[in-house]
This record gives structure tokens, C-alpha cells and sequence, in this order.
């Protein structure tokens, strides 16, 4: 439970996500490219990149573990086993493993574990970046109750102090988002947490993007003295006029595709982000907390063709996880956040657990910068909660909620999420067993590349921002939720 001190300001940040079965992840389209078009200098801007991935694979040695606990989130958990890796994907995990070749770095992995890199599906690094001024606050373009047109990346600080801290968790991936001061707040980023100079070399080649949409109290109480909404049958009016627009301008953009002549329609970017939601490119990532809010969600996909890919917060989900099974709609979590505004009071500590029960793709999330940086805790918390309750969590089920659930959530499943031959070397290695709070990562291998080791300060990164600093344990960024 949150101190009351914070009441005031939590509102204004989380998030949710669009359906569609688990596949690789294609490139996120355009919501005007259909047939390729070649672009000139005449050509218009819908012709050329929108913000590309720059990203590129750090090189690093091979690299074997062994004598570890594996943890593999794929059903097993391999106690002396050992892991190779190799060019950024893994190669070979279990108890007997070839000889490597000589260029590789081996671990002695004796009392340690070895996790898949976490994965936080709901994070505002980079948007609400540290130290927290108002020069930092860029999360929210609370200038208009639907903002489709806004992408987190344009706000995102690659040098926010906080995402060493996250990176020193085990944190390998996570989903940028606005926050939820709107009903649609704009489209989030999938970043691979490294360091880098700009958000594009950040970028998860390939990932979907999700849009980022708000239920409840937070856009009611933003615009009910600005014009509205200002209830929540306002809110759902005003999600429902949103899509009406975008299935409009997507039939305009899709008729001039397929038989392109004469002049194009005028492009908009935010109507461009809703009719990709409607094509199913881009998934929904939806901030809500009560059930009955959820039900009334996945109601509106259902008027407009598209899936709720996860609901985040959701303190109610218990409630309607029959629904949420039934309708493939994850759940983002918290472990035991709960009470700090009235739409959040009927949280329980159970909550991860009785989703996973129903069999709801469920994952643990943090939207905090300090909770970030513990987020196999958050698991652990979770996990025992439910035990204590009598329901059934195995340890690869809760591992599975900070790796490969948070994984499928953002449609890279095929890629990350566990440690299995051909996925990528996203991988974390612990002092001991993560659900303890008596463990640390000591390295974290993002895609094959040691981007943190505990040990060694040549791989422990620093952002311009701490430059001159002495290193200490710390953090910052916005207290709304």
C-alpha cells in the first residue's frame, strides 16, 4: 500500500495492450503503407522511414555458464546446469554441454542462477526521467483527451540516470509508455535498456508499437474542468468517436492503396495510429483498474475489430479473469500495490496468482523507477501470496512473469522471453535464487552482449547526467500512477 502522502499525485501514468495470437514480430507498418512505394524528392512523407530502429548488436565473445541453476521460463529449471551462447543467440542449454571453443568466456555459475533478461512491460523511463523536475516531465501531453498522435520515443532521454539502475536489475527490454492522463495517450516505445545516444539505437528492431490508452479516474478528473470528460460514460464516448474517425480514414488510405491515383489522402497522424490499431499492428496497452471498466473495454474492441492485447494495473482483474481468459487479454500487475486512490481499493495480494489460475497470460510490472530495479521481487511477492492462499504457483510460472509473459505482451515471444536454443541471449545471472530478496544480478547479458557485471566497473554503465558524481544508489522520476 502507497503512503497517503502520494494520493494527490498518483494519477497520470500507465498503460495496456492490443490482441492478436503470439507470432514473430513483423516491422511496425505504417498506418498508410500498403503497396511499396518508392520515395523521390518529390515524394511525400508517408513514402519515407517513420523513425527507424538504428539498433545494432554489441560484439562480445562466446560466452558458456555452467554449474549454474538454470531458470529456463520454459518449463523447466535446470539445477547444475549450464548455458552457451554465441553471436547474441543461445546455442545450447542443460546439463551436458560441448566443450567451447577457445575464444569463449567461461562463468563458473557454482550457488548462482541464471534467469532470462526481465522484461517490464509498463515503464516510464526515459519519459519521466530523474531527477524529476518539471524539465523532465514529458509523459503526459495532457492538452487534449486524445492524443494518438504523440509517440513516447520523441520524449525519451537516453541519459536518464535511472536506467543504469534499471539495467544493474536484470532488466533487458522494456515498454516505454505516456501516461495516462488521456483516454488515448499516444504510442509507446519497445527499448532494449542499454546504454546508448539515442532512443532509435534503443529500439527493439521489428517490435509492434502499442498504444497507450487510459480508463477511470485519471482522464475524468484531467479534463472534467477543461472541457471533458468528465465521467466515465465520457470516457467511453469519447474512445468510441476516436475509432468511428479511424475506421473512416483507414477506408480512405486503403482504397487509395489499392488503386493509387490522384492525390493521397491528407495523412493524420492520429487518426494514422488508430487505423493501425484497427489493422492490427499496433497493440493496445491499456491502463484500467476496475472490473467493470475492463469488461467495458473489451466491449469497445468488439464494436471495432480489435483485441485489448493487456490491461495494466488491474486491480480488479481477479474479478473478471474468466473474461479475460476467455477474451486472450493479458494482465499486467502489480504484486501488492493497492488503496491509493478510490478506483484502486479492492486490490488484493492474490491478484497474480488467481490470473495465472484462470489462465490469463499475466506479468508483473513495475511503472516505478525504484520498483524497476527489483522487479524479480515483485515476482516473488506475488508468487508466495498466492501459495499462502492455497493456489497452486510454481517457480517457473512467476519466473514467467517478469520474462517471457511480458515477452508475448509486446509480441516478442518468438525472439526473447526464455532461455531455449535460437531465442535471443538475453540472459541474467544472480548471486541466488532470484525470488529472494537477499539476491542481486551480477551480470546481465543483453542480446549476447555483457552489459552490466556487478564486479567490474568497466561494465557497470554510467550516463552523462552521473558525470562527476560518486556513484550511489538512488533514482527519481514522477510519483503518478
Amino acid at each position: 500500500m502507497r503512503p497517503p502522502l502520494v494520493l494527490l499525485a498518483l494519477t497520470l501514468g500507465c498503460a495496456s495492450g492490443a490482441a492478436r495470437p503470439a507470432q514473430a514480430p513483423a516491422p511496425a507498418a505504417s498506418a498508410l503503407a500498403a503497396p511499396a512505394r518508392t520515395a523521390t524528392s518529390d515524394s511525400s512523407s508517408v513514402d519515407r522511414p517513420q523513425y527507424p530502429s538504428t539498433y545494432q548488436r554489441h560484439p562480445n565473445p562466446p560466452v558458456l555458464i555452467r554449474n549454474a541453476t538454470i531458470m529456463t521460463a520454459a518449463g523447466q529449471e535446470i539445477a547444475g546446469g549450464s548455458i552457451y551462447f554465441k553471436d547474441g543467440r543461445i546455442v545450447a542449454v542443460g546439463t551436458k554441454i560441448d566443450a567451447p571453443p577457445p575464444d569463449a568466456v567461461v562463468v563458473d555459475g557454482t550457488g548462482r542462477y541464471v534467469t532470462p533478461g526481465l522484461i517490464d512491460e509498463h515503464s516510464h523511463l526515459g519519459v519521466y526521467a530523474a531527477p524529476g523536475t518539471d524539465a523532465e516531465s514529458d509523459g503526459n501531453e495532457a492538452t487534449n483527451p486524445v492524443t494518438a498522435e504523440v509517440w513516447a520515443e520523441h520524449s525519451f532521454w537516453p541519459q536518464d540516470p535511472q536506467i543504469p539502475l534499471a539495467i544493474a536489475g536484470g532488466i533487458t527490454t522494456i515498454q516505454a509508455l505516456p501516461g495516462s492522463a488521456n483516454l488515448i495517450g499516444g504510442r509507446s516505445a519497445i527499448l532494449r535498456l542499454i546504454p546508448a545516444r539515442t532512443v532509435q539505437a534503443m529500439k527493439f528492431p521489428g517490435a509492434h508499437y502499442g498504444l497507450k490508452m487510459a480508463c477511470g479516474e485519471n482522464p475524468k478528473r484531467v479534463y472534467g474542468q477543461k472541457g471533458g470528460p468528465s465521467t466515465r460514460m465520457g470516457n467511453m464516448a469519447g474512445y468510441r468517436g476516436a475509432f468511428i474517425q479511424a475506421e473512416g480514414y483507414r477506408r480512405r488510405w486503403d482504397k487509395w492503396n489499392s488503386d493509387p491515383k490522384g492525390d493521397p489522402p491528407d495523412r493524420n497522424l492520429k487518426l494514422e495510429s488508430l487505423a493501425e490499431v484497427l489493422r492490427g499492428d499496433i497493440y493496445v496497452q491499456n491502463h484500467c483498474y476496475r472490473a467493470d471498466e475492463m469488461a467495458n473495454m473489451l466491449d469497445l474492441g468488439r464494436e471495432f475489430g480489435f483485441r485489448i492485447r493487456s490491461f495494466h494495473h488491474a486491480v480488479e482483474a481477479y474479478k473478471i479473469r474468466d473474461l479475460l481468459a476467455a477474451a486472450g487479454t493479458g494482465a499486467a500487475v502489480w504484486a501488492d500495490w493497492w488503496g491509493f486512490k478510490e478506483e484502486a481499493m479492492d486490490g488484493i495480494k492474490e491478484n497474480a496468482a488467481l490470473l495465472q489460475q484462470a489462465g490469463v497470460r499475466v506479468n508483473i510490472h513495475s511503472d516505478d523507477p525504484s520498483g524497476i530495479q527489483r522487479l524479480n521481487q515483485e515476482a516473488a511477492k506475488a508468487m508466495y501470496a498466492g501459495m499462502r492462499a492455497g493456489i497452486a504457483v510454481t517457480r517457473d510460472q512467476a519466473i514467467r512473469w517478469v520474462t517471457a509473459n511480458p515477452a508475448w505482451a509486446l509480441g516478442l515471444d518468438s525472439l526473447t522471453g526464455t532461455l531455449e536454443p535460437g531465442k535471443i541471449a538475453d540472459v541474467v545471472v544472480w548471486s541466488g535464487d532470484p525470488f529472494s530478496v537477499y539476491s542481486r544480478a551480477i551480470q546481465v547479458y543483453n542480446d549476447g552482449w555483457l552489459v552490466y557485471d556487478r564486479t567490474d566497473p568497466a561494465h557497470q554503465p554510467r550516463t552523462d547526467f552521473q558525470l562527476g558524481q560518486t556513484p550511489a544508489a538512488g533514482g527519481g522520476g514522477r510519483k503518478d500512477r
